[in-house]
């Protein structure tokens, strides 16, 4: 059953993906960018991992869609016709996709019990965190402690690229208005 529910939804977002490279309404792309993060999000708790899932239906659904909607009232709602592109993106799409699944082919396989991962670094977190830490919690004392400057830094590159849209945002009205008095 829980690989029928994987299968769903995989299907669901590759459908989602299908449709968003082919509409032109800019609008209805950011919609289902929002849909796409939140199949995601739904994916990643049916892995068990809800820390992920939470952090890409807040970023991913939430924010990026108010910011692109934010960026959308302050543009044109279709996509404007482009020169023909040729076969170079193709290309670096295609190298792209081979040298990322050229890296994982030695990777362990899904749950493996033998992967480092388990062997290794996983008993020495449950071992040493509830007398180091405190927190009962091992998941929350990983991220808030073991990895609590990666965390930070996540946060501040967020932080960072949501400022710097709220900027080109600010940008953008501000042009319009002296586009608007000059004519």
């Amino acid at each position: 059953m829980e690989m029928l529910i994987d299968i769903v939804l995989f299907s669901m977002m590759v459908a989602t993906a299908l449709a968003i490279v082919r509409l032109r309404s800019l609008f209805a792309v950011v919609m289902l960018a929002g849909v796409f993060s939140l199949l995601s999000a739904l994916l990643l708790v049916t892995l068990d991992a809800v820390d992920v899932a939470f952090t890409e239906a807040a970023v991913g659904a939430g924010i990026s869609t108010v910011l692109m909607l934010s960026t959308l009232a302050l543009t044109s709602r279709s996509e404007q016709p482009s020169a023909k592109a040729g076969l170079t993106p193709l290309l670096v799409v295609l190298v792209t996709g081979a040298a990322l699944v050229y890296g994982t082919l030695d990777m362990p396989s899904f749950g493996d019990p033998n992967a480092p991962a388990t062997t290794h670094v996983a008993p020495d977190y449950l071992e040493r965190s509830q007398h180091e830490i405190g927190v009962p919690n091992v998941v929350t004392a990983i991220l808030a402690s073991y990895r609590g400057f990666d965390t930070l830094g996540e946060t501040g590159v967020v932080f960072t690229a949501g400022i710097g849209v709220l900027l080109l945002i600010s940008g953008l009205r501000r042009r319009r208005r002296q586009k608007g008095e000059e004519e």
